[in-house]
């Protein structure tokens, strides 16, 4: 495998871009609470790499697995240190900068992937994922978040996270209503929550970022992902693409009918407000992450332990162009192998990629902390969770998608990001003509 060097200049104008993306990216880290770990912490045996870990949910499933490693490598073994998801942010921007990042860099894919690979800061480990005893390991969509041109730069660490709709089965029931396939359908129901006064769905819109899952369904419904990835690409007048004006226009006839509840620009997702309204039944639906169905189990276990919650893909739109089992979300979380480390530590860093991300003690440790391994070939150990039907529709929605688009403020470059979350707040509040939207976004286009 070929290795390339870090430029340091260079690195220092990727981390700032970087730094800006993940910033920005509302959907995209853990909430891991916490202080940074202090520095120094010992490494186990005779190795230099070093890898800084996310605080979190998934925190153990990483300590675990570097201490099974180098208790079994003590000559390849890691020094790790853990942060939480800002204080990470922070330091590593600076240690690419100064070209010091840690060995393994931990990243959300999309943009931020873009500018590493861009600039020399990561190493290219096609080779290693495009070895069919690797690859075959994992499931195509989610590896192919971690490719930039062609090339792989990073692999998923962490658990996949396709957004779904999520659904009241009391209410269905009680309105005779069945679970829509396609858009027509979606928005013959919307008439009938109104009139029961139940809003067809419930979104946070004051985090802003909870609305993209509609923008990028649609499109990919509409247009196919070939839409999204020129938008990605930074194609001249990309956001031009009529399938972005038509689900535009969807989402604002979706407003204007009452589909979601009143006020939903001021609600909350952080504590919960949100999916509070689908289980007390004033709400029939939610399109969101798998952490909305943990939000429900947490807050009222009984309703979901009672298997009141469904769980049904987006619908299709009727003459569109993509392939109804597209999938949009949080693909995985990612690690790459930093540029600037020694050719040893390289080496031991994709040893350890090699041997550990699909490992069955590392399928079981993030199936414990209720993530859907990326992996191949589970189906046995997802029929032995707590939630079987809830893991299993994850975990195939995952499987048979022909294309998962990486949420789309990940997807993009920083300033383009944030110009997304804003105007599309305005479209759902009827502030910006589908146009006017348009015209905004293409002048974000190739500027970072």
């Amino acid at each position: 495998m070929s290795h390339r060097t870090i430029r340091p200049a260079l690195a220092a104008v990727a981390a700032v871009a970087v730094l800006g993306l993940t910033a920005a990216c509302g959907t995209s880290g853990p909430s891991g609470a916490g202080a940074p770990a202090a520095a120094g912490s010992a490494a186990a045996g005779k190795g230099s790499a070093s890898v800084w870990i996310m605080s979190g949910v998934t925190e153990k499933t990483f300590k675990d697995s570097f201490d099974r490693w180098n208790g079994a490598h003590p000559d390849q073994s890691f020094t790790s240190q853990s942060f939480a998801n800002d204080a990470y942010k922070q330091k590593v921007h600076t240690a690419i900068g100064a070209g010091q990042a840690p060995t393994l860099i931990y990243s959300w894919g999309g943009g931020t992937l873009r500018q590493y690979a861009k600039n020399d800061v990561v190493v290219d480990l096609s080779p290693l994922a495009q070895d069919p005893a690797f690859a075959d390991k994992f499931l195509p969509s989610v590896l192919a978040t971690g490719e930039v041109d062609g090339k792989t730069y990073a692999l998923p660490n962490n658990g996949t996270k396709p957004v779904m709709i999520y659904f009241n089965k009391d209410v269905f029931s009680k309105l005779g209503l069945q679970p829509p396939a396609t858009w027509d359908d979606l928005m013959a129901m919307v008439p009938k929550l109104v009139h029961a006064g139940v809003a067809p769905f419930t979104v946070a819109g004051q985090a802003q970022w909870p609305l993209l899952p509609y923008l990028a369904y649609l499109v990919d419904r509409i247009g196919g992902p070939e839409v999204f990835a020129n938008i990605a690409a930074d194609k001249p007048d990309a956001w031009s693409d009529p399938a972005v004006t038509e689900a535009l226009k969807d989402i604002q006839q979706l407003v204007d009918a009452g589909g979601f509840q009143k006020g939903f620009a001021s609600t909350s997702t952080d504590s919960g407000a949100d999916v509070a309204l689908l289980y007390s039944g004033k709400a029939a639906m939610t399109l969101g992450l798998p952490s909305a169905y943990q939000t429900m189990l947490t807050a009222d276990p009984a309703f979901v332990k009672a298997g009141k919650v469904g769980i049904i893909p987006f619908p299709a739109v009727t003459g569109g162009k993509g392939d109804p089992k597209d999938v949009t979300g949080n693909t995985s979380n990612y690690w790459s192998v930093s540029a600037s480390a020694s050719k040893a530590d390289q080496q031991a860093a994709e040893d350890y990629l090699k041997a550990e991300l699909s490992s069955p003690d590392y399928v079981s440790s993030l199936l414990a902390t209720g993530n859907i391994p990326a992996v191949k070939g589970i189906d046995d150990q997802l029929a032995k969770t707590d939630q079987p039907e809830y893991y299993e529709t994850l975990y195939k929605a995952a499987e048979d998608a022909p294309s998962f688009q990486l949420s789309i403020d990940q997807a993009l470059a920083p300033n383009a990001a944030t110009a997304l979350t804003t105007n599309l707040q305005q479209i759902f509040l009827k502030q910006l003509t589908p146009q006017q939207f348009v015209d905004a976004m293409n002048k974000t286009i190739g500027q970072g």
